[in-house]
């Protein structure tokens, strides 16, 4: 309403300007006609030359005073004019509907009101510098009385207070204000409006330039143009800060809305409260993806976005907006959950871990250059140097343990079953992973990048001889924990089922680079051992029932043997052969030697044994007894399951043992 007052009470003073325009026009008309009446006399009153005189320099005066009065009649018409188009324009900008359906429009209305505000001040000026002439030209020369006088004091004063008023409306008055606060509405408006989360595909495949891209526009053209047009006219009154706040303010909750249907209750977990090792595995699975859309796709777009909006102005107003946005979307939780698991006991699991989160930030890296290169991104970036520098050093260092933790291992006691310690399948599983594709290229990077913060120059080889020595530091082991068994037999078949295992390692990467001859080496270890274990077991047996003893009867001979495999066949029962085709063939040597031995002896003493029915074992209770060994915990080792028979629970009985063996380090 004081908008409307201003213009109303500038009305009033258009009208008085108007009429005080008209009468000097009615004066210089009256000038005109007095002029030539003054000549006339001055023709006639010749003997009056001393008074004719004076005349004339009225004559000289009048003419002047219309001179300047025409000049100043230029600008105050201009004056009028332009006050009538101010009014016009008035009633747009004051419209109660918002402008953000016909914003160019609008837009223009506002420039074309400053326009005229800078035309009126500008008239107004040069009015009143001839109209002040003309008021010190009439003062000086008492060409007209007081009365006029005072009149176009009174229009000098009028076309002051315009000017005044224009310039004030100029520097953001209350009518320019108001026009400014209806773009600031519109402008949240068609943002909010125009906003819509993005979706997450749920791919084990990385993101493709062209899906990055087109994710990448999250806002029409038309919208876009019309928030930029917003933009570069409220920047002309240093208004943009409201417009900045609304931006991040409704992006970042766009943001937030793209990352609600993932799943990241993980994020939040400390790294303790994982029960198994593939529950870890699975979250650092689920990171990496949710990691790679929020920086490729989610922050892209912000980027972008903030980019397009805020570029006309200068250039920290956008990447700063920027830098808000992506920390209010929660960039900085994902790399806390990384600072994390770095930051967590060493363990071996935990190197595949920090590689894992290493191949993440290399993938991201000439992203995260792009996105939060900028001053404003300063607690990003260093966020993510420091888990960068953690990870880094992280891995290098339970790397270059790992021989000396197999070899702390020594001292424990190897399995009662005779089968391959735990240890044993972890570790060669776990060379097998640092071999492979996905990990060994990662680790020699890691190594490499180490060495170089070292200013130690990487040689190529380390990693293979590293493995090397964990693969030594296993042999060494196996040789004292077979020591450790008080039973022969017991010991060879627990060298049997290494040997067997290391074998298996065929076609492996652990198996491919220890080579044809190191398994061909373990496969005959495997044989040798096998035929210890027989000769020391069943051979026995078998010997007292074939060789001759005159010392002792047919059914002494007969119930000793019955008594020792009896013996033996409990004692072998809860031992383990991991290798089916090594059980089959045992079972086949031992039924072979013994069977048929077995049978020409009770055909041979048929009468003796007729007689003590109840207490030999018939052949084929024979037989049947031996074809149930070595299977009550049976493992067929592949190169696909090497490890993988241990348990969640066992895995990580294991992992923890190694773990108390690096923390204590």
């Amino acid at each position: 309403m004081a908008g409307v007052q201003s213009f109303d009470n500038l009305l009033a003073c258009r009208n008085l300007l108007k009429a005080s325009v008209d009468n000097s026009t009615a004066l210089a008309l009256a000038l005109d006609k007095t002029g030539p009446r003054i000549a006339e006399l001055d023709q006639k009153l010749t003997f009056l030359e001393m008074a004719i005189r004076p005349g004339g320099s009225k004559n000289c005066t009048f003419a002047a005073v219309r001179d300047h009065i025409s000049l100043a009649l230029g600008p105050s018409a201009a004056v009028l004019k332009i006050l009538d188009s101010i009014r016009e324009l008035e009633k747009s900008l004051l419209s109660d509907s918002l402008p953000h359906s016909d914003i160019f429009s609008y837009i223009s209305t506002i420039k074309q009101f400053e326009d005229a505000i800078k035309f009126l001040t500008a008239n107004c000026n040069l009015a009143i510098q001839w109209l002040e002439g003309v008021i010190q030209f009439l003062e000086g020369n008492s060409v007209a009385d007081d009365r006029y006088i005072s009149k176009v004091k009174r229009s000098v004063a009028i076309l002051e207070e315009l000017q005044a008023t224009g310039e004030q409306a100029g520097r953001n008055g209350e009518l320019l204000s108001g026009a400014f606060a209806k773009l600031e509405i519109s402008f949240k408006q068609i943002l909010t409006e125009s906003n819509a989360p993005l979706g997450f595909t749920n791919s084990s495949s990385p993101w493709t330039a062209e899906q990055a891209y087109n994710a990448a526009l999250p806002l029409p053209g038309p919208i876009l143009r019309k928030l930029q047009a917003i933009v570069e006219k409220l920047n002309t009154g240093n208004r943009t800060n409201s417009c900045i706040s609304v931006f991040i303010e409704v992006r970042s909750l766009n943001a937030k809305n793209s990352l609600r249907a993932l799943d990241l209750d993980y994020l939040e977990n400390a790294v303790e409260e994982y029960d198994d090792v593939q529950d870890m595995e699975g979250c650092i699975h689920e990171w990496s993806k949710h990691m790679e859309f929020i920086v490729k796709c989610v922050l892209e777009s912000e980027h972008m976005l903030c980019k397009e909006v805020f570029g006309s102005l200068e250039s920290d107003a956008w990447t700063g907006c920027f830098a808000k946005i992506a920390v209010e979307s929660g960039i900085l939780l994902f790399l806390r959950f990384g600072m994390s698991i770095a930051e967590s006991k060493k363990s071996p699991t935990k190197l595949l871990h920090l590689l894992n989160i290493f191949s993440v930030l290399e993938t991201l890296r000439m992203d995260f250059n792009k996105l939060f290169g900028g001053e404003s991104c300063n607690e990003i970036k260093t966020m993510t140097r420091d888990l960068v520098t953690k990870v880094v050093n992280g891995a290098s260092e339970i790397f270059w343990e790992l021989p000396l933790q197999v070899k702390l291992e020594r001292r424990s006691s190897p399995p009662s079953d005779g089968g391959v310690p735990r240890l044993v399948s972890f570790v060669t599983d776990y060379c097998n992973r640092l071999l492979d594709d996905n990990y060994r290229p990662i680790l020699t990077q890691v190594l490499r990048i180490h060495q170089g913060w070292k200013y130690e120059k990487y040689e190529e080889g380390l990693v293979t001889n590293q493995i090397y020595s964990i693969v030594r530091e296993i042999a060494v082991n196996l040789d004292a924990w077979s020591k450790a068994y008080e039973r022969k037999a017991l010991s060879y078949i627990f060298m049997m089922n290494n040997h067997c295992h290391f074998t298996s390692l065929k076609g492996t990467k652990l198996g491919n680079l220890m080579g044809d001859s190191w398994l061909n080496a373990h496969g005959n270890y495997k044989e040798y051992y096998s035929a210890l274990f027989l000769r020391e077991t069943w051979g026995k047996i078998l010997a007292s029932l074939t060789q001759d003893n005159p010392d002792s009867s047919p059914k002494m001979r007969l119930m000793a043997f019955n008594e020792a495999f009896d013996d033996m066949y409990k004692k072998q029962l809860n031992w383990v052969v991991i290798d089916e085709s090594l059980t089959n063939k045992m079972h086949k040597l031992v039924v072979q030697a013994l069977v048929p031995a077995y049978t020409s002896y009770l055909q041979k003493y048929r009468v003796v044994v007729e007689h003590r029915s109840d207490v030999f074992y018939t052949v084929q209770s024979l037989e049947t007894m031996l074809n149930t060994l070595f299977k009550a915990k049976q493992v067929k080792y592949t190169s696909s399951t090497i490890g993988s028979h241990l348990t969640g629970e066992q895995r990580n009985a294991v992992i923890d043992q190694l773990r108390f063996t690096l923390t204590a380090m």
